[in-house]
């Protein structure tokens, strides 16, 4: 009887171990299913004859657990360069920074060259707004570069997190 309960704990325990196994690690789901499989016909009835068999499971399940070493680093600095850029995507960042730098231009031109002479047209008297300042004792307050500047940061701000809503919708990250 006394030996009955010992195996009915061990099994327990090796029954929550695979269990926390499934949980805590989805790559390794195969094995930790298979792990919990046999745990569950064991722990149904099925005991193992020796202690030693018992002992044995448990360091499957201890080696199963623990974390493979990391793969060793490129040789040679061409080998290195590729590994740089694929692992902190390089190459989509600076393609990412290409794009936002003409797209800022292309904003700031529209901004400037359409959108200003525009509200310039429907405010009397002022002209292209993009041009409007303000004196006070010879100095001059340019506002209507500052206005030209906050027009284009909303648009450009619009813009990216448009980018960004629509890419989340597609799965992108």
């Amino acid at each position: 009887m006394k030996a009955d309960r010992e195996r009915w704990t061990a099994w327990s325990f090796i029954l929550d171990q695979a269990e926390l196994f499934l949980i805590v690690s989805h790559h390794h789901q195969s094995n930790a299913k298979v792990l919990l499989n046999e745990a569950k016909r064991l722990h149904a009835g099925d005991y193992l004859a020796k202690e030693d068999e018992m002992l044995e499971e448990l360091r499957k399940i201890r080696t199963a657990l623990e974390p493979k070493p990391a793969p060793p680093a490129p040789k040679g600095l061409w080998a290195e360069f590729l590994d740089f850029l694929s692992k902190y995507k390089v190459m989509g960042l600076a393609i990412a920074f290409i794009i936002g730098v003409y797209l800022g231009a292309l904003v700031q031109a529209l901004v400037a060259d359409l959108l200003m002479p525009v509200i310039g047209l429907a405010m009397p008297g002022l002209g292209n707004l993009k041009d409007a300042l303000y004196t006070v004792s010879k100095q001059e307050f340019k506002y209507g570069d500052f206005i030209t500047a906050l027009i284009t940061f909303i648009i450009v701000a619009l813009v990216v997190f448009l980018i960004v809503k629509i890419s989340k919708r597609w799965g992108m990250e």
